[in-house]
């Protein structure tokens, strides 16, 4: 496998965490929201990654990435609270929140990220060995 390849498997990587970070953030944002119907609520949402291999039985290098398949929604019942106060509460003075579980979604902003800056180190480390080779021939 060539050199070059790293860089784009390193970059899929980080645009597939670049995807993750951005439906967590969205998850977070949308955490304290209410609604007056279960159905209508927001819901958490998740990417589903694919490894992704390309050049599988020809005689081209072989050449490996992630993708983002899709975004999930979790399908958790939504949170019933009892406001009957609240302007969106139904008639029996319910208002349901979001599945959303702010630890978990921490975790998993935590998680992405440092898989994102794992991807950049990858991407420094290959410069730096190419850069290096380059000067061995010089």
């Amino acid at each position: 496998m060539s050199s070059f390849k790293l860089f784009d498997i390193a970059g899929s990587g980080m645009s597939a965490q670049s995807v993750r970070l951005n439906a967590t953030a969205s998850n977070l944002a949308n955490a304290d929201s209410v609604g007056s119907d279960p159905a209508s609520v927001y819901k958490a949402r998740h990417p589903l990654f694919e490894a992704v291999r390309a050049g599988l039985g020809t005689n081209k290098d072989t050449g490996a990435a992630v993708s983002v398949r899709g975004i999930v929604e979790n399908q958790a019942a939504a949170t019933a609270r009892y406001e009957p106060g609240n302007p969106l509460a139904d008639k029996d003075g319910y208002v349901y929140a979001p599945n959303v579980n702010v630890v978990e979604e921490m975790v998993d902003m935590i998680s992405a990220s440092r898989s994102y800056q794992n991807n950049v180190e990858v991407m420094n480390t290959t410069k730096e060995m190419l850069l290096a080779t380059l000067r061995l021939g010089s």
